[in-house]
Formats: C-alpha cells, structure tokens, sequence
C-alpha cells in the first residue's frame, strides 16, 4: 500500500511541474510568427555592393550562387588564419589591406565568404584617403592619351573588380553590434554555439548565368544604369521663331556620384557641390533686372550618369544632333561656351583659398577667363583667388567638358575646380564624401565668381557698371539648406525647401545614377525619375520662370499656353502654370536602343567617337537584399543532442514498461 502512495505522489508531482512549464510558457508565447523571428534573428542594416554589367563582364559583389551564404562573424586581423568559412568584419582603413590579402593569398582567400565593413564618420581624420576608383577614373574617355596621369593618385580602382562574395557597408547603429558579436565569437571558441551572418545577396544575373550586359539585356534580368538630366534657359527662350536666336553661354553641373556601396553615394565634394553651386547661381541670377536685354542666352544644364562613362552628356549632344524634342530650342552650333562647375567644395582647404581653372585651349577661352577675373575683382576680396590650371596637366581633369570636346575639339569651355594637378578631395566616389568633407563658405565663394561671370559674358560689353554686378550676391542660407538636403539624412529630401516642390521617396539622399525605368522620354512619368532630378527640374523652372498670363489656368492639364508647364504639382495635387524653358533629357548609353518594352545593344557607329569606349553598363535585377545575424549550434553539439535524446527515449521506454508492471502488480494486491 505505501507503494502506490509513493507513485501516485510522483504522478501528482510531475502532473503539476508539467502545468507550470506550461503556465511559464503561456506568459512567454509568441503573438506571431514575426515575433519568433524577431526573438530569434537579428535585422542589420547596411549599403550593399551590388553586380554592374558591362560589354565584356561583370564588377561589385554577389554570392556565388543562388542559395544563402551563412558563416560566423569573425574579425579582420592581419596575421590570423582563418580555419573555417568566415564572414570578416573589418575597418575601413584595413579595407584596401584585406581586399590586397584577397587577391594575393589563395588560401585565405577560399575562407572568406563575406566581408563587413565599419562605418563611422570619426575615421574620416585618421585615413590618409581612400578611394576605390582609379587614379585617373574614365581615362578612356579623356579626348588625350595620358592614361597614366594620375589625377587621383589615393585611388586604389577596387570598385572596378568583381567579387564573389558579397560585402556590405554598416550602419552606425549595425556598426557596434557586429563588433560586440565578432568579439563575443572570439570568447567562445570552446562554446557549443556561435553567431553567424545569413547575407541573401543574389543577383538574377548570377541565378541565369548572363554575365555581360548584352546577354542580360536579352534575357531581360538587368537594366541600363541612367536616369534623367535637366537643363534650363534664364530667361525662358523666346516663342516666337522671327526672333533671331542668341548665341548660349552653356553651364553644365553633375548630380550623379558612384562609390563601392550603391546606396550610399554620397558625393559631397565630387560633384553635389558644384551642383548647388549651380543652383545657387540660378537663383541669384533669377533675382537680376533686364537679363533678357542681354546680347547672349544662357543656359543650365544638370546632367546624371558622368560617374558612369558620360552617360548625361553624351546622350545630351546626341539630342542635340538629332534635334530631339528633349532639346527643343537648343542649336549645338549657338553654344558658344561651356562652364562646367565641378568640385569646389574643398576650395578653402588649402590656406590661400584658391580656386583652378582648366580650360580647353588658352585661344578659345581667353574670354571666359577675363570674364572670371573681372567678376573676381568686382568682388573686392583678396582671399578668393582663381588661377590658371598648371600647364603640365596633360588636359583637362575627368569632367563632363570632356564629351564636348571630343565631340568638337574647338570647343571653348572651362572647368572651375578645387584643385590643380590632382585631386584635393581624398575621399572621391568614396561613401567618406560626406557633409564633414566640403565647406560651405567655398561653394558660396565659387558660385559668387561664376554669377557675377555669366552675367559678364551675357552682357558682352567690355565695360560694365559695378553697380550692376554688385546686385548679384548669392543667397548663403541657401547653400547651407541646398547641403542640409542633399548631403545629409536629417532633414534629408524631408527639408522644407526639397517639399515646396516634391514629394520625396525616401529621407536619406543617395546620387547614385540608378537604372532607367520605363521608356526614355522628354515627358517622362513622374515616378520613373529619381528623388533629385525631379527637385532640380521644379527648382530651375520655378526660378528661371515668369509668371502665366492666365492666372486662372489650372495646373497641370490647364497650363497649355506657349511655353507654359507645371511646377510644384507633387506637394498639393494642383501646382502652378509658369512659362518656362527646362526640360527633362533622358540619360542612358548612346549604345542602346528601347524598342518593343525591351533593350537593344546597337553596334558602334562610326560618327559616335566615344561610342567605341563605351562599356554600357547595367545593374542587375533582384528581389530582396538582406542582412541577419543569429546563434547556432555546433554540429558536434548537435550529435551529443541526438544521441542523448535517443537514450532518453530509450530509458522512458523502460520505465514505463517497468511501472506498467508495477502498477499492475500493486493492484492485484489490492
């Protein structure tokens, strides 16, 4: 009898363990299955390198194939060998280091499945540079042969290779927990567990097996990198076809940057400067009387896809040949001049301040930099100095004037930039080009001097009256608002100004060129056309606009008078009717052909001379890029797990079997 007792006693105890489990349990369920996965997995947010096409192969990162990579975390350490798979964090100044090791050592190479890389803007002043273009970029462009100058001699040209292997860009935030992760891997190197990166970086090239930018076209699993350039007359160009058309003065600016990481080009210094530059230039012009008495035309011209072999001045001049209607009232032959705007964001870093000069030829640009110096000196400053680009430059630096020139060599055209003979942004197409890289005191000084110039060369008079110039200032407020929302995340396109305008897609700016949706047109659908480009064509229409006669047209579909378009439509629905001359310009490779909803790789033609240099880039398709870190087991530990659970089963079996027995023998006593 005090047998059964003693069993129904255990029962009744492991009865009521099982309910609190239980209990416990209900407390801590999971609401849903995102929930579980929340519990489990951790979301890390990055930039990642992604696969470009061209003509003859592939650059950037991919796995391998089509399936997950998943490895542990580790740190990068010079002298360490990695005994397993691993995914390496790394720094940003042991970047170019590690990516050397890579190519040089086969069998640390074969352990590396993934690279993390470090962010954090305090690195910026101990790094010497870093740059992974190359130390001349797009020297088969040049309308020279000096390929071997080295315009950017900190560039390594790792951007340019292809990887095997994907590599993600950290956030700040990712930046800490990662570290803390890798260091907590070290610790368990005799644990049973051990945190592992999952990257899900598969292009849909890598999944067909296309692998150039033709075949993938074809196959209809990538897109040609462009988007859409924009240029605009101050003041809007006459309607009427009995006025004879005035020779242009052309100012051309860059709105496109590249770097390692897609989704963080950033391009402060190289060109976002001389973009609000630009900008700012149009808006102090837009504020001056009697431009429309001028003897010249000028003429603002924003081009996307110059970090990508030209893609926006190329295909501009190419409408200008085919006088397209992206170009309507533009003749190649009326562009006198051409003044690009280039980097002038690091103007002020050198003690003297200057800035430099590169021009096409001394002959042809004689007047353009007269006109330079007398609005340099109607100035009255002696800290701002332009000077005379070294004749030991082979040519001009890597610009936008480069497809002009090349298109005719008697072009006149000058560059304005921050530096001579190389580079003083060390940071170029890098994602460290950042806000903290650039002062905004010089762009307002480059945009003071270029105002005051084009007004100079407008006028085409050899005296013109200070007072005149001295009404052209430019607004300093607005350059710090234009970088506030174009070179940073708070406020970002959420600024005030970017809103009087559009309806921005996203807070965090990013200028990398992107991909062309759709078919290229001189109208496009609004949504086919990036976050910046629609806010530069609303902001130069808006300010080189004059007022609708009809006041009481509605806008958009009520704004059919001549000349007349719709701005500010995004922010409420309605917008306002203006007469203005800006335009979109599609801006994709002159080697590429949309016909039937698909692209066309068109053999080189002849007349087209930097068409044979072209390697029409493309950016493969994919659905979702991600980044997630979670503990597992070891597989060791997994074994032990197995074979304790196959014991465990087997000595439940016997105890059972053993209280069966019992149980039945104390109840033939009772």
């Amino acid at each position: 009898m005090d047998d059964t007792k003693l069993l129904v006693f255990l029962l009744c105890f492991i009865a009521q363990f099982c309910l609190s489990i239980s209990a416990s349990d209900q407390v801590n369920s999971f609401q849903s299955v995102p929930d579980l996965e929340k519990s489990m997995y951790m979301a890390i947010d990055g930039y990642p390198c992604v696969r470009l096409l061209n003509l003859s192969g592939e650059i950037g990162c991919s796995n391998p194939g089509r399936a997950n990579i998943v490895a542990p975390v580790a740190r990068f350490k010079t002298a360490n060998k990695l005994a397993e798979p691993s995914a390496l964090v790394v720094s940003i100044d042991q970047f170019e280091e590690l990516f050397g090791r890579l190519s040089n050592d086969a069998e640390f190479s074969r352990h590396v499945v993934g690279v993390l890389v470090e962010s954090g803007s305090q690195l910026q002043n101990g790094l010497k540079g870093f740059s992974p273009d190359k130390k001349f970029p797009q020297a088969e462009f040049a309308p020279y042969r000096s390929g071997s100058f080295e315009w950017n001699p900190i560039g390594s040209g790792l951007m340019w290779k292809a990887y095997n292997f994907p590599v993600f860009l950290l956030s700040n935030s990712s930046t800490s927990a990662l570290q803390e992760i890798a260091l907590r891997n070290e610790k368990r190197k005799k644990s049973y567990t051990v945190d592992v990166a999952d990257f899900n970086l598969v292009m849909q090239t890598t999944k067909s097996g296309t692998r150039d930018s033709e075949s993938c076209l074809r196959e209809q699993t990538c897109l040609p990198l462009g988007g859409y350039s924009v240029w605009s007359a101050l003041p809007p160009m006459a309607i009427s076809s009995s006025e004879k058309a005035k020779p242009v003065i052309l100012v051309v600016a860059s709105m496109d940057a590249a770097s390692f990481f897609r989704d963080k080009s950033i391009g402060a210094d190289s060109p976002i400067s001389g973009l609000i530059s630009l900008l700012t230039v149009v808006d102090a012009l837009s504020r001056v009387d009697g431009l429309k008495d001028l003897d010249k035309q000028l003429v603002f011209a924003v081009f996307t896809g110059e970090a990508w072999g030209y893609l926006g001045s190329r295909r501009f001049l190419l409408e200008l040949d085919q006088h397209s209607d992206a170009v309507s009232g533009l003749d190649l032959a009326l562009i006198e001049t051409v003044l690009e705007i280039g980097s002038v964001g690091k103007g002020f870093a050198q003690d003297d301040k200057t800035f430099f000069a590169h021009s096409t030829s001394e002959t042809a640009t004689n007047g353009t930099l007269s006109a330079i110096q007398d609005a340099l000196g109607s100035l009255r400053t002696q800290s701002i100095k332009i000077s005379r680009a070294s004749k030991s430059n082979p040519g001009l630096p890597p610009s936008s004037l480069m497809s002009f020139l090349k298109k005719n060599p008697k072009t006149s055209g000058v560059v304005l930039e921050d530096f001579d003979t190389a580079f003083t942004n060390k940071f170029y197409h890098s994602h460290l080009d950042d806000l903290l890289n650039i002062n905004s005191s010089a762009i307002v000084a480059a945009a003071s001097v270029v105002a005051r110039s084009l007004y100079i060369l407008a006028s085409n008079k050899k005296e013109i009256k200070t007072s005149a110039l001295n009404t052209i200032n430019i607004n300093a407020s607005l350059v710090e608002e234009l970088l506030g929302c174009l070179l940073s995340c708070e406020p970002g396109l959420s600024c005030e100004l970017v809103n009087r305008y559009i309806a921005p897609s996203t807070s965090c700016p990013s200028h990398y060129v992107g991909v062309v949706l759709g078919e290229p047109s001189s109208q496009p659908y609004p949504g086919n056309v990036g976050d910046v480009p629609r806010f530069v064509w609303n902001f130069l229409a808006d300010k080189t606009a004059i007022p609708s006669k009809n006041l009481s047209s509605t806008c958009p579909k009520g704004c059919s008078g001549k000349g007349e378009m719709c701005v500010k439509a995004e922010t409420d629905g309605k917008g306002v009717c203006v007469i203005s001359t800006t335009r979109y310009i599609p801006a994709y490779s002159t080697r590429l052909k949309y016909e039937s909803d698909t692209w066309e790789v068109l053999p080189h033609n002849s007349s087209d001379i930097m068409g044979e240099a072209d390697p029409v880039w493309t950016e493969s398709n994919w659905e979702t890029i991600k980044l997630r870190v979670y503990t597992v087991q070891d597989t060791r530990f997994d074994t032990w797990i197995l074979l304790l659970g196959i014991a465990v089963t087997v000595l439940s079996y016997i105890i059972t079997v053993m209280a069966k027995a019992f149980i039945t023998k104390a109840l033939k006593r009772d």
